[in-house]
């Protein structure tokens, strides 16, 4: 868990809290936190210990939503926007977690791959990152499809572009949903063809920003 600014998406530029959880099934090739796929019990620490760590680690630490929380008092965060990710983060039910910083006057943000079900609370912001065929071989719900408030979908090709299309197409996303495409590891074809599509399409452009900053 730590303090930053938002680099993405609907957010960008708002000061969050993330908290990374553990554990992750899609495998995504460009995983840029690959030390959260696995949660190995030889791994695991006490939560003072995750806390503090300065640099990526497989290490992991088990906790509740309360305990989070309370964790969360105890920093002295001044950001109210709470941003849950991982990992995949809805192999969890989020709705204790996502219920307990609302009760305190946050606002919760999930982003999921779209791999499992969203069980959070109805406030809570859904940004859907669709990942499809990745080395885990999992399908992206339509369920999670009709429930995110936004879709921000990595580009690196025009296939990209078309598995996002049937996306769409068959989960009948709703109008007010925003789409955003968001160029892979900044490589200038993806950025163009996604300014491209952008603009012929009236969706957003979601850049990473926080890459480009080098900031968490």
């Amino acid at each position: 868990m730590f303090e930053t600014i938002q680099g993405e998406g609907v957010f960008t530029g708002v000061p969050s809290v993330f908290v990374r959880l553990q554990e992750c099934p899609v495998g995504c090739a460009w995983c840029d936190t690959k030390q959260t796929w696995e949660a190995e019990p030889e791994q695991e620490r006490p939560l003072n210990e995750i806390l503090v760590k300065t640099e990526d680690s497989p290490t992991w630490c088990s906790v509740t939503a309360d305990e989070i929380v309370e964790q969360y008092r105890k920093s002295g965060f001044n950001a109210k926007h709470i941003v849950i990710t991982g990992g995949e983060p809805c192999i969890y039910d989020l709705k204790p977690l996502s219920a307990a910083f609302e009760a305190i006057g946050c606002q919760c943000q999930i982003e999921t791959s779209g791999t499992s079900e969203v069980r959070t609370s109805d406030a809570t912001w859904v940004t859907v990152s669709p990942k499809v065929a990745m080395k885990g071989k999992l399908p992206v719900l339509d369920s999670a499809m009709i429930r995110a408030n936004e879709i921000k979908h990595p580009v690196a090709t025009q296939k990209d572009i078309d598995h996002l299309d049937a996306l769409l197409d068959k989960a009948n996303v709703g109008e007010n949903t925003i789409i955003a495409l968001q160029p892979i590891s900044q490589k200038s074809r993806a950025t163009q063809l996604c300014i491209d599509t952008c603009i012929e399409r009236n969706w957003r452009l979601s850049i990473q920003t926080h890459k480009y900053l080098s900031i968490a």
